[in-house]
């Protein structure tokens, strides 16, 4: 029985061992996790222009200390390098309207000359209907 015990130890040493590969954080870690977020959202705050009390205010779950320590972080950063603040929306062009068509006076109209044709006067009459009347409809009662 002694050997059977000893069996399930031996089984079970690796695999508590990487019982971090588990996804199990430590209290350290996650505080060292979450301080590292709130340096980085600080710094971001900073370079996109907004002001501390916004950041604070829209990241309300990070740490307010780590938020302060990134965004001063960043500050330092870019007046050493003379940087200005990083716009966040894409400059566009304003759209331009379409071009409006040319509208010409009546005067300016004429209609087009007639081309003359070499076709008989028999095919002109069956392909063509004056524009003026109706097509007719036979109705049935």
């Amino acid at each position: 029985m002694k050997l059977f015990y000893g069996l399930i130890l031996l089984f079970l040493i690796p695999v508590l061992a990487g019982c971090e590969q588990l996804g199990l954080e430590t209290p350290a870690a996650q505080m060292a996790r979450d301080e590292a977020e709130g340096k980085a959202i600080g710094g971001g705050c900073r370079q996109a222009g907004r002001g501390l009390e916004d950041c604070y205010q829209v990241n309300r779950r990070a740490p307010k200390a780590a938020i302060y320590s990134g965004w001063r972080d960043m500050d330092v950063y870019m007046r050493e390098n003379n940087l200005g603040v990083a716009s966040s929306e894409p400059q566009m062009q304003p759209p331009q309207a379409p071009p409006q068509p040319k509208i010409l006076p009546q005067s300016a109209v004429q209609p087009p000359e007639p081309t003359q044709d070499n076709s008989s006067p028999a095919q002109k009459q069956s392909t063509s209907r004056p524009a003026s009347t109706p097509a007719k409809r036979a109705i049935k009662s």
